[in-house]
């Protein structure tokens, strides 16, 4: 005897779930497509300012976030997988992965410090360009 019970249960037609019909079997006539028309973005002006400030604010945190993490990441990687490079006395008398461990610190630092140099040298000119077009200036002269 089988345990299929689907001859005991035959298929009950479900409104709103169609088996699958071939375009051959069933085509309607062809419709008409309306195509909205695409908007033109803008390469200038404003908007290009937000999304350039907005890129660059983005790669900024990503490359600063992954500097201090990717570090951290390292070092817990190394202290599960190779416990025995931890352990081994490095130059000074401390064990490798104390030495690394203090060294923590200021890789933090060092990451904070770049993020800061090139938030001043990339990102505020963006910002200081997108804040003096809303304000109506263009150049320090008011807009005509």
């Amino acid at each position: 005897m089988s345990s299929d019970s689907s001859e005991l249960y035959p298929a009950q037609h479900r409104p709103g779930r169609h088996a699958f019909v071939s375009p051959a079997a069933h085509s309607p006539a062809p419709r008409e497509v309306r195509r909205l028309p695409v908007p033109t973005r803008s390469w200038t002006g404003p908007h290009r300012d937000l999304r350039l400030l907005r890129r660059a604010a983005r790669r900024l945190r990503r490359v600063a976030t992954f500097a201090a993490l990717g570090y951290f990441a390292a070092f817990l990687t190394l202290t599960v997988a190779r416990p025995s490079v931890m352990t081994r006395p490095a130059p000074g008398g401390l064990p490798t992965g104390l030495l690394l461990a203090l060294v923590q610190l200021p890789v933090t630092w060092l990451a904070v410090l770049v993020y800061e140099f090139t938030a001043r040298r990339y990102v505020d000119p963006l910002a200081r360009q997108v804040r003096r077009h809303a304000h109506g200036t263009v150049d320090g002269e008011p807009r005509p």
